[in-house]
């Protein structure tokens, strides 16, 4: 391929921005059914920090792209972080009440419902972190400016399984995070970088808190 015809196609490239602000907003309602006593006080103040920012870059940059501003993807970045930051945060109080509570039958439930929201929780917020930094981010992944890659996807090794100028998108992200909150390790795409191994490390950690520690020990309550 000719410089011109990539540097057409790198100006042609356009990626919705729109299943990832969706993922963001789906982590904002769970945020929010979350009791008091798991969330940020006041348990308002993250989702409005989370929702002006979002709803602004739905509606003025609705595509991620080699031409994309700056602080675009800045904001979505810090975007990303204060949800992560919160749902950490959901995860420590969650442990405090399981080790200090005395309501156990209620606290049994309580823990079951809240260690499913932080997990699925959890899940989304890494598939945004994958989508967002492997390669430079969706802005730039599969053109001329992207970086060296942080996840090695099956399609990238062996083209035939996959349509020409195959790029991973969120919902590719989400999959590799979901596998790996669930058997606490890589089985979709294998990390390449030590940011990518180092997130994926996170995710399972807080994975294998929220689910082996939280959910059986509630489990264990309720019997």
């Amino acid at each position: 391929m000719s410089d011109h015809s990539v540097e057409t196609a790198d100006k042609d490239f356009r990626e919705d921005r729109w299943p990832a602000s969706l993922a963001l907003l789906v982590c904002i309602g769970l945020y929010i059914l979350l009791p008091a006593s798991l969330t940020i006080r006041p348990w308002w103040l993250i989702p409005v920090i989370e929702i002006i920012p979002l709803i602004t870059l739905s509606i003025t940059h609705r595509h991620r792209h080699p031409g994309e501003p700056v602080w675009t993807r800045t904001v979505t970045i810090a975007m990303i972080i204060v949800i992560t930051l919160s749902n950490i945060w959901s995860v420590y109080f969650l442990v405090h009440h399981l080790l200090y509570s005395t309501g156990q039958a209620t606290v049994g439930r309580q823990l079951i419902f809240n260690a499913v929201i932080i997990w699925t929780t959890n899940v989304i917020i890494f598939g945004l972190w994958f989508w967002e930094l492997d390669r430079g981010g969706p802005g730039v992944r599969g053109t001329s400016g992207q970086s060296a890659p942080d996840f090695q996807f099956p399609q990238m090794e062996n083209p035939k399984l996959a349509q020409a100028n195959w790029r991973p998108r969120y919902l590719d992200y989400l999959y590799v995070s979901m596998t790996n909150s669930a058997a606490f390790s890589p089985t979709d795409a294998m990390p390449l970088t030590r940011r990518a191994k180092a997130l994926m490390a996170l995710a399972s950690l807080i994975s294998i808190v929220t689910l082996l520690v939280v959910a059986s020990r509630a489990i264990n309550i309720l019997k």
